[in-house]
């Protein structure tokens, strides 16, 4: 070998061994830093005519694995997606509390209906009539509060959303730049593992916000896609756009996530193409685990008001109130109302004497009022003030019925006939007008309206109901206008129900006998959504719309929960409590007595209310059907526990994926020190022995020229 040979391969040896080294050192340095895999360097026996010319350093390369970096991405979107529904859930479940927490809405629900059984005891004692009125607003302000704790935590969803998105935008944009940068060093053969390590930091990142694939080209660029294979980044990035409502509002026609291409500007939906990360769990608690909860809270919350409404307006208080107004019922004089069996009105003096009373009877074709047809509201009103002749006057103004004690010292007092009791939409007459509600509501707490499909819609023209239809997967198939059309409610539903202009490809609207409007699916689309989205439609003058009415659509139902106070007349004067019971029978005559002080037996029925069955419509995964409060309060506790628990579960199957996925993958692209420290012994020596070879050839020179 000649003496360039031998300088060859000792100054080669020495670059290899000092660049080994410094790889080494590097490792060492970020073996905690995230997103770091571990580099080495490449060498390669360099030779020229078969003859040895030292090594050849060929490059440095991370250490990394394509199938373990995608796995271990997968388990960060499913921990991510599970531990952000779990979160949530499990802070709710904490605000909700158990059964036996006296503090829970349960537990206020126990003490409400304890006051009104210890008060019942003694109708004449204010004290414990006050106490069971506060007791009772209370358990209805803990359920407003839960339900509104619930739009907050859907609010706070939607935010969360538009920050991944912005988020999301930033990583792209700085993996773009970095593709630039990584293609630029790789086409003058520098150094890439710095950058590359930065995009590995990145994508990770990404997808614990979103599922994403990476694949990494030849030059070392990086192109990202969704798991389904929309291209978030390639030749061209996608920008991300969402706009938060704002608001958690039931009902809310929340925005899609889109993406806009930054070289064409077109624009794509990307809502379903998100199946895991953090935004998948963000969306499935705004749109499906939150609006559940709620429909279950308002429905336990109805069914509450509803239950004790139902015995309050079968009883009395003593003395009676001048004027019984009744609840906002959504209804017009014209209306035309079906049911069965009897009811009676009567004027009481103050003393508990009977002025008057009048027997209501209702049928398929409307009211009887001693005797007398009433099809319509307007002549139940009228045939109601012709039988109190002077004693009471009744009127019906914007959907409320009124009656008014003509003497200002006489009070109005209801019943139901204990062997055919009335019934409206499955109420009785007194319940269903709200006269003596002990529980008042700001909106339609129930939505059997005793409505058939011929009665009048009332609804001008010009308005118009927007739905819109969501597949499971989250994809928007249609966006449905249905105007006012016709003048019966049969001819609305025909118009919703109409293939093509309505909803008729998805399903059908249909009236059921006590006046409540169901929808079905049809074949094929049991699991699609179908939401109301807007409404402009105003029934006559209630105020109300069709929807309001009829309780369509997730703002008629899943705000009811915060609409419920205790009448305001009973919380002023406890008196107006409805302890007694009217004494009143078909020979009762003025001058009997009807009502007497001391009767408690309406304020038992009110204590009673918690342990009799009653029926509770289908909400938010809990099936509907016949249950007590006690039965439906423990399904409900049981039902959200349930979720949270499932979510934990779920969270801790993620974690441990993740955790075994990331193992994985650090034994292959982790630092171990005892490794590099071998590695920095060994190049140290082969530095050692390079320079060696130019000492050896330096005193073979110096002897050269010692001999010439």
């Amino acid at each position: 070998m000649s003496m360039n040979g031998i300088l060859n391969n000792a100054l080669s040896g020495l670059q290899a061994a000092q660049l080994g080294m410094r790889t080494a050192s590097n490792n060492v340095a970020n073996v905690n830093t995230p997103g770091y895999a571990r580099t080495e360097t490449v060498t390669a026996a360099r030779n020229l005519s078969g003859q040895g010319m030292g090594v050849e350093v060929v490059g440095v390369r991370r250490v990394t694995d394509i199938f373990l970096q995608a796995a271990t991405m997968r388990a960060a979107s499913d921990r991510s997606e599970a531990s952000t529904v779990f979160t949530v859930l499990d802070r709710l479940q904490a605000q909700l509390g158990s059964t036996n927490d006296p503090s829970s809405l349960f537990g206020r629900m126990n003490q409400a209906f304890a006051s009104l059984g210890s008060a019942s005891l003694d109708p004449t004692e204010s004290v414990s009539r006050l106490s069971a009125a506060s007791d009772l607003q209370t358990f209805f302000d803990e359920a407003s509060r839960l339900s509104g704790e619930v739009r907050a935590l859907r609010s706070e969803t939607d935010l969360r959303i538009s920050t991944g998105v912005e988020r999301i935008n930033e990583i792209l944009t700085e993996l773009e730049q970095l593709n630039g940068e990584v293609g630029r060093l790789d086409a003058s053969g520098a150094d890439v593992t710095g950058a590359a390590n930065r995009q590995s930091e990145l994508l990770d990142e990404l997808s614990t916000i979103i599922d994403v694939r990476a694949d990494r080209q030849s030059d070392g660029r990086l192109f990202v896609r969704t798991a389904d294979g929309v291209g978030l980044l390639d030749n061209a990035r996608l920008t991300l756009n969402y706009v938060p409502s704002g608001s958690g509002a039931y009902g809310v026609d929340y925005g899609r996530i889109t993406a806009e291409v930054s070289s064409s500007g077109a624009t794509v939906d990307l809502t379903p193409h998100i199946s895991s990360g953090e935004l998948r769990g963000l969306m499935k608690l705004r749109d499906d685990e939150l609006p559940a909860i709620a429909d279950q809270i308002a429905e336990f919350a109805s069914g509450v008001a509803d239950a004790l409404n139902a015995a309050h307006n079968d009883g009395a208080a003593f003395p009676p109130p001048n004027t019984l107004e009744g609840r906002q019922t959504g209804l017009v004089s014209s209306d035309i109302l079906t049911g069965s069996g009897q009811a009676r009105l009567a004027v009481v003096a103050a003393d508990g004497s009977l002025v008057r009373s009048v027997d209501i009877t209702v049928g398929a074709g409307g009211f009887d009022v001693d005797g007398n047809g009433a099809p319509l509201i307007f002549d139940l009103v009228t045939e109601l003030n012709t039988a109190f002749a002077g004693d009471a006057t009744a009127s019906f103004v914007d959907g409320r019925l009124t009656v008014t004690a003509t003497d200002p010292s006489h009070g109005v007092a209801a019943a139901q006939d204990e062997a055919d009791p009335s019934s409206i939409g499955g109420r009785g007459f007194a319940h269903f007008f709200g006269l003596n509600d002990i529980v008042d509501s700001r909106r339609p707490s129930f939505f059997e309206t005793g409505l058939e499909p011929g009665s009048n819609h009332q609804m001008a023209a010009g308005g118009e109901i927007g739905f819109t239809v969501s597949a499971p997967d989250g994809r928007r198939v249609a966006d449905i206008t249905v105007p006012v059309a016709g003048a019966t409610i049969q001819d609305q539903l025909n118009a919703l129900n109409a293939v093509g202009s309505g909803l008729g490809q998805y399903g059908s609207f249909g009236l059921d006998a006590n006046g409540a409007i169901g929808f079905t699916p049809a074949a094929g689309y049991e699991s699609f959504a179908v939401d109301v989205a807007n409404d402009t439609t105003l029934r006559g003058g209630t105020g109300l719309s069709f929807t309001q009415v009829f309780g369509l659509g997730d703002a008629a139902r899943m705000s009811r929960a915060e609409g419920f106070e205790v009448a305001s007349e009973i919380r002023s004067d406890s008196g107006r409590l409805s302890f007694a019971k009217l004494d009143l029978t078909g020979a009762s005559i003025a001058g009997d007595t009807v009502l007497t002080p001391g009767d408690g037996r309406a304020g038992q029925e009110l204590a009673a209310v918690a342990s009799n069955r009653y029926g509770f419509e289908a909400a938010g995964g809990l099936a509907g059907g016949q249950a007590t409060l006690e039965e439906y309060a423990a399904r409900l506790a049981g039902d959200i526990g349930a979720r949270a628990a499932r979510a934990e579960r779920q969270d801790q199957a993620a974690q441990s994926v993740q955790l075994a996925a990331g193992q994985k993958r650090a034994d292959v692209e982790g630092v171990n020190l005892d490794e590099e420290l071998a590695l920095m012994t060994l190049y140290q020596q082969a530095y050692n022995a390079s320079a060696r070879l130019l000492q050896a050839s330096k005193e073979m020179t110096d002897t050269l020229l010692n001999i010439v």
